[in-house]
């Protein structure tokens, strides 16, 4: 019997090295910056873990509404997937969501956002998409994310009655609040411009494949074909570009799902005490957000998500009270999230539980050249 248990811990221990020397290095920087930012934090005097007085003026079926709203957000943040999958290949709506809502619990918590690769990797199994294409929808899911939401951050900010003058600290920090909106147009720019490019890859791709042969033959050919046959099957995940009946619902769902998220913020506002921010406020913190957690940062990024979230805040909001009721907004907004993730997650097992007995590769072997990674 001891011989056996022996044998049986052999195959843990094996994976558990195996995790270790694959994400080790990310997940000990991950955890460095999430601890460095938490500190931060604290040091600037910005509670982390409010103290009771600060849920005074918490009413709590806010909370309970706000959940429910997260409901809302992450459907429309899953299924809308499928627009893009549909020209790649067949997949139903029930996988689409599961793998979607399981993928986005493994992103949460991995170091450094090391868990992008889940959706592809998971999507293979449970249809005929494969992974570079998928990757490729993915990429492009991003990119429209990414200028939707700097969009809507530059209509709030020019809408949103900002302090005056804006604060040259957050807390005891010494960041200045007008950083906040520099940041949020640099972010637009850069996201327009990756969508042009997005553009400009689908249209010419043909070019971007010769390009790959001709500058990586020159130092080995088989990886040359290698990467121009990636190259042409990620551009494949952009077939849905030039699809209006694809393109237009997608990005319907796409404002919904950023609508319910800010209708979600306002209303957790609102309940905690804040009474004064407004919907164009909210608008403001959603992507303040955004931006920040695109920043490496901890697992479930921890402390970036709480800093930007305190640095959109300290533009409309007295210091006083950012260090009151909107400590409790913040750690509310936070945990709530982080226990939505894991009961989706979960919820998501539940309708489809191939996900969990599955063993997903991504389907990337091309005819010729290197194997999958």
């Amino acid at each position: 019997m001891q011989a056996s248990s022996t044998n049986d811990a052999r195959p843990e221990r094996s994976a558990l090295r195996a995790f270790i020397e694959r994400h080790g290095l990310k997940l000990v920087l991950s955890l460095a910056l999430g601890a460095g930012i938490a500190w931060l934090i604290a040091r600037g005097g910005l509670p982390l873990v409010p103290p009771r007085a600060a849920f005074a003026k918490v009413r709590w079926w806010t909370v309970a509404g706000y959940a429910g709203s997260l409901v809302v957000v992450h459907w429309f943040r899953a299924a809308r997937w499928r627009f893009l999958l549909r020209p790649i290949g067949a997949v139903s709506l029930r996988s689409v969501v599961a793998v979607s809502w399981v993928s986005f619990t493994i992103i949460l918590l991995s170091p450094l956002r090391s868990g992008e690769v889940a959706r592809p990797l998971l999507i293979t199994r449970r249809g005929t998409v494969r992974g570079w294409e998928a990757t490729g929808t993915i990429g492009a899911e991003r990119v429209i994310d990414g200028l939707v939401l700097s969009l809507m951050l530059f209509i709030a900010l020019q809408l949103a009655p900002a302090l005056s003058p804006l604060p040259d600290h957050v807390g005891d920090l010494a960041l200045p609040v007008a950083a906040v909106p520099r940041a949020a147009y640099a972010v637009l720019a850069l996201f327009a411009s990756a969508f042009a490019v997005m553009g400009v890859f689908f249209g010419w791709r043909e070019w971007a494949r010769r390009a790959t042969l001709r500058i990586v033959g020159l130092f080995s050919v088989r990886l040359a074909t290698f990467m121009a046959d990636v190259v042409e099957r990620v551009a494949d995940g952009l077939r849905f570009l030039p699809s209006i009946r694809l393109i237009a619902p997608f990005l319907v769902e796409t404002l919904l799902y950023w609508a319910a998220n800010s209708l979600g913020v306002w209303l957790l506002a609102w309940g905690t005490g804040l009474t004064t921010v407004t919907f164009t406020e909210a608008c403001v913190v959603v992507g303040c957000i955004g931006i920040g957690i695109l920043v490496p940062s901890g697992p479930g990024y921890f402390g970036a998500f709480q800093l930007s979230t305190y640095a959109a805040l300290a533009m409309f909001i007295p210091e006083a009270e950012l260090r009151g009721s909107a400590s409790a907004f913040v750690f509310l907004l936070y945990a709530c999230q982080v226990v939505w993730h894991l009961v989706a997650a979960v919820i998501a097992l539940g309708i489809d539980p191939d996900i969990a007995r599955s063993e997903p590769r991504l389907a990337m072997q091309t005819t010729s050249g290197p194997p999958n990674p």
